[in-house]
């Protein structure tokens, strides 16, 4: 999807701002962390229509706002959508003793965020690109999820690694399901991504990019 949360490459932006040191500038950035992840713990939802109800954030709202903002509305939004809370429980600030629903017990947090969540998957088609290809990135723009950075669509990079078939971002956030689709890491020249006067010397890229993202071999 395209969107202001997809800035990497853009111009204008300025350097990346690496001055904070601490995780969490306030409380109440600490509050909606752990509340992200104690209602992600209901299974109501996965990381991925997590991560596309935040990209669905007003885009002059998301670029004011900061990044435990950007939380605060996903978390909003899918727990609407998901019939968890009421808009005017949301509104009020007063829940509905009738529509609290049971949190996960405390002793069970460690281990459910050790845990994780495995995202390789078997998958019965065989990887269509080997080491060493030199491939093109499809120049889609879809209205969907998906983990494909704007700043590479359409250029083209080299296949370095194969790390087998992984969830596909696009069919989980838009469906719910576990699609296995094989994934690469690509290298980009710096010179490929901003050109030959833009780009520093010898620099490049790697991202991770899922099949389906692949257009073809380059030309």
């Amino acid at each position: 999807m395209d969107g202001a949360h997809d800035l990497g490459g853009m111009h204008g932006f300025g350097p990346v701002d690496r001055s904070q040191q601490q995780n969490f500038v306030g409380e109440w950035e600490e509050k909606v962390f752990g509340l992200t992840l104690a209602c992600g713990m209901q299974g109501k939802w996965n990381l991925d229509q997590s991560r596309f109800a935040r990209e669905r954030m007003d885009p002059a709202h998301y670029l004011g706002s900061s990044y435990y903002e950007h939380w605060l509305h996903g978390l909003e939004l899918l727990l609407l959508e998901s019939k968890l809370l009421s808009i005017e429980e949301l509104e009020s600030g007063i829940a509905n003793p009738a529509g609290v629903f049971e949190p996960v017990p405390q002793e069970r947090v460690p281990g459910l965020l050790e845990q994780g969540s495995p995202t390789l998957m078997e998958c019965e088609r065989s990887a269509i690109w080997q080491v060493g290809d030199r491939v093109r990135i499809r120049n889609e723009h879809p209205h969907h999820h998906t983990r494909v950075p704007r700043y590479i669509r359409g250029r083209c990079g080299e296949i370095m690694r194969h790390y087998g078939a992984h969830i596909f971002p696009d069919a989980h956030s838009e469906r719910g399901e576990k699609v296995p689709e094989h994934l690469y890491s690509v290298r980009f020249s710096g010179e490929e991504l901003w050109g030959d006067k833009a780009a520093e010397a010898k620099s490049a890229i790697f991202v991770d990019v899922f099949e389906p993202y692949i257009e073809g071999t380059a030309s």
